[in-house]
């Protein structure tokens, strides 16, 4: 974590006054090395503090404020962003402190429904966007044509190898494709592109008319439209 922003979650201080008290000199971190402890003031904002550092401000040590995991039902015509633009922010929904503070991991669509997981736990987020880390989610999505009866066995092949989307060089790594209806399918990925839904169904000759995210690992979505709840511990946990 940054030095600016691991004082900014432990004090009320601001970014800006944050970056003040480095620059004058006031902060000292503490490493622990080969049995010894070294103590060096920073400068430098952008230094990178771990788990086994102790901070210092003005000599008295920082704790971090506990990092917060919300999982929040989106209305559509809504924005995965900090601020209101052309539709309002989500977060507008939260009544939390200190809101600045969160993000969203993985965002969504103006018009898509679901699921979004906000928290201020940049690590906690990593391992839910990363494609590396394979997180699943589940997206129902209606379609504009109809999936017909011989055809649902190759599209499921064909999106279980990857999709070959426009402008990528790269096909998209394996998708699960489970067909409810003619125009209602479930789609499982572990990537989080551009557009990614739309734009594979657009690749394969079909237009995305609805999206909804209902699972994000192995937490379901189950809150009413609109509503948020916190993260139960073993929900956190299951991301790491």
């Amino acid at each position: 974590m940054r030095l600016d922003r691991f004082i900014c979650k432990s004090t009320e201080l601001t970014k800006a006054e944050a970056i003040m008290q480095i620059h004058g000199g006031t902060v000292q971190v503490i490493n622990p090395l080969n049995s010894t402890v070294k103590t060096n003031t920073i400068l430098d904002e952008s230094f990178q503090v771990h788990e086994n550092n102790s901070i210092l401000l003005h000599g008295k040590c920082l704790l971090l404020r506990p990092f917060r995991y919300i999982l929040m039902h989106k209305p559509r015509h809504t924005l995965s962003s900090n601020a209101d633009e052309g539709y309002p922010s989500l977060f507008n929904q939260l009544i939390v402190d200190r809101v600045s503070e969160l993000h969203i991991a993985g965002r969504l669509d103006a018009d898509t429904t679901g699921m979004v997981l906000i928290t201020d736990d940049g690590r906690w987020t990593y391992n839910i966007t990363r494609p590396s880390k394979q997180c699943k989610k589940v997206y129902r999505v209606g379609l504009a044509y109809g999936i017909a009866d011989d055809a649902g066995d190759a599209l499921i092949s064909k999106f279980a190898q990857g999709i070959q989307l426009q402008g990528e060089s790269q096909l998209t790594l394996p998708a699960n494709l489970e067909i409810l209806t003619e125009q209602e399918v479930l789609l499982t990925i572990t990537q989080g592109k551009y557009h990614q839904v739309k734009r594979m169904f657009a690749a394969v000759g079909n237009r995305v008319l609805t999206l909804h995210r209902e699972k994000i690992g192995e937490v379901q979505l189950d809150v009413e439209l609109g509503q948020w709840r916190y993260l139960t511990t073993s929900e956190v946990q299951s991301f790491y």
